[in-house]
């Protein structure tokens, strides 16, 4: 497959007026040439590259054109990349098919989920796939939990998150292929770009070359990499990784009760490194710093980004999530005979004389019914809503350990397109920013030829999610000031804000700290016909959405092998009715 990809270049004119942002005619694309030659187009500006000088070839093009309207890029597209024969890839593709091909039941349970985040919607999707009947329920009034999105009174969204989807996430882009939906996943080059504080305005890149197989294209993206680490530094840290390297899965999950600053020290890693490259990845991860994070989360993302050609490769979601992600699982859990129903807040789960869960009770005083029951929300709202008889069970327990993290997402309109940015996922380097991009062109259905939407991370946010959005535009202003000094100022002299929305998730994904590895649960409770799902539960993905769905085919697979179980159960509740 090639490496190089599409610069999607469209009219300038009448561009505020697509009524189809990913139809082809409002979306074309034209090839790049191998020498990554490209057209000087009218702003003399290409987003993600410094502009080269035209070939010959190009030249003769553009004279012909001179009676053309003028053309920009805006976005650089790349293939999807060749994941599908990779182990962990297969290993989810068979996970899936496992739920399409189990015997079909008797009679088919009804599995009452509550919340329609990713591990929800995953679960009902799976359970649909073997034959079940799951009724999903949210207490808001849009899906998506933490990939939530909403549209202002203009017609503009703004997200709870901006959010990568990873070649390393198998079950996410098997989800996407089982969907039909692998178009709507814009691959960027296979680069990591961070912010240079010291020199405001420049960027560092960690090329991985396509040629090379992993993880030598890994190593050779840091080998190559001279401006944020030097060479000593580079020997010290790959000697400090030769343990995690020899000993392999069981030195990882060894790595839970250690942060990420302690490992290195102790590993005879200098600090340079921690602050030049970890700070951003423990951000990245986690939204909180190094002094906090459990090496365990570092080194398993290392594992799957050097040991999988493409897994550290990026791709945007061409749109919304709702509705470009979230939706086609609806339609798929209810083209099976699933139900998918919002502002259904679960007040309480009402439980039997033995324990068991009888009833989820919401909000409007109805009580919903069936045969299994599973909770798909943040740790923190099952806690919040744990039956009083539960709270001495060692299995929730535990829970009290695992605490949902801060974070707030930033989204910033300006009058104007900048320049200083690129077509890609943008590690700030800010001691208040963790990542950032401009929409306005990673993403077909946000694209601005005119103005740049900057959507941006704002962690560690424990000290901020309480202050004003006035006081969090202010700070981000000041920091955006360092990435852009000749495009924003504070005070607004330059770029000027349009308009900016400030979305605050007090309790985001399960704050990953040392110790807290052991009171992950299983998706199967001790509670018969109980169970959990979400990335807080046992999973090789952490907090993640690659996490998430993996939770919620977990859950679906614990539910399908109870089915005997469950069926049981139902049939002795069905008896004893009929002789009352």
């Amino acid at each position: 497959m090639s490496q190089f990809g599409h610069v999607s270049a469209v009219n300038l004119r009448g561009q505020n007026n697509l009524s189809n942002p990913w139809s082809p005619q409002s979306w074309r694309c034209c090839c790049l040439d191998r020498k990554m030659n490209t057209l000087s187009f009218a702003s003399s500006d290409a987003m993600g590259h410094k502009l080269k000088r035209p070939s010959a070839h190009a030249l003769m093009m553009d004279s012909r054109r001179k009676d053309m309207s003028p053309l920009k890029v805006v976005c650089i597209d790349y293939p999807r990349p060749e994941i599908e024969n990779t182990v962990n890839y297969l290993e989810a593709a068979y996970l899936s098919s496992s739920f399409r091909n189990s015997p079909r039941p008797t009679k088919s349970l009804k599995i009452v989920i509550a919340g329609a985040g990713l591990a929800g919607l995953s679960t009902a999707k799976y359970l649909a796939d073997a034959g079940h009947k799951p009724i999903l329920l949210e207490g808001r009034d849009v899906l998506g939990g933490k990939v939530a999105a909403w549209k202002d009174d203009d017609g503009d969204w703004y997200e709870t998150g901006l959010h990568i989807f990873f070649g390393a996430y198998p079950n996410v882009q098997n989800l996407f292929g089982e969907l039909g939906i692998n178009d709507r996943l814009q691959w960027k080059e296979h680069s990591m770009i961070f912010a240079m504080p010291n020199k405001p305005g420049e960027f560092s890149r960690f090329d991985f070359p396509e040629v090379l197989p992993a993880p030598l294209n890994g190593i050779w993206a840091i080998l190559k990499n001279t401006e944020m680490l030097t060479w000593p530094e580079k020997v010290k840290f790959a000697i400090g990784l030769l343990p995690a390297i020899i000993g392999g899965q069981s030195y990882v999950e060894a790595q839970d009760g250690i942060t990420v600053k302690d490992w290195m020290r102790k590993q005879g890693i200098p600090d340079r490194v921690t602050d030049e490259v970890f700070i951003a990845m423990s951000k990245a991860l986690n939204f909180i710093n190094p002094d906090e994070l459990s090496m365990q989360c570092i080194l398993i993302a290392l594992n799957r980004f050097l040991q999988e050609k493409h897994g550290s490769k990026m791709a945007f979601l061409d749109g919304n999530p709702p509705e470009r992600l979230c939706m086609p699982i609806v339609d798929h859990i209810t083209s099976k005979g699933g139900e998918v129903q919002l502002n259904s807040r679960i007040q309480k789960i009402e439980l039997n004389k033995e324990g068991s869960v009888r009833n989820f009770v919401l909000n409007n005083g109805s009580t919903v019914e069936g045969d299994a029951y599973v909770f798909a929300t943040p740790v923190d709202i099952l806690k919040l809503l744990l039956p009083e008889d539960w709270k001495e069970i060692q299995y929730f327990q535990k829970l009290d350990k695992l605490v949902g993290v801060p974070v707030i997402n930033v989204h910033i309109w300006f009058d104007r397109k900048l320049k200083n940015t690129y077509d890609h996922l943008l590690f700030s380097r800010s001691s208040l920013l963790s990542v950032y991009a401009d929409m306005s062109v990673t993403c077909k259905e946000y694209y601005d030829p005119n103005k740049s939407m900057l959507e941006l991370v704002f962690a560690p946010a424990e000290e901020w999610i309480s202050r004003s959005d006035t006081e969090i535009i202010d700070a981000t202003m000041k920091e955006l000031a360092k990435l852009f000094p000749d495009e924003i100022s504070a005070d607004q002299t330059k770029a000027k804000i349009v308009k900016y929305h400030v979305v605050k998730t007090p309790r985001s994904v399960y704050k990953t700290v040392p110790g807290s590895e052991p009171c992950r649960p299983l998706q199967r409770s001790p509670i018969e016909g109980f169970y959990l799902a979400g990335d807080y539960t046992k999973q090789k993905y952490l907090a993640s959405m690659e996490g998430a769905v993996l939770s919620g085919k977990l859950c679906a697979q614990a539910i399908v092998q109870d089915y005997e179980l469950l069926a049981a159960i139902e049939h002795k509740k069905l008896a004893e009715a009929s002789l009352v």
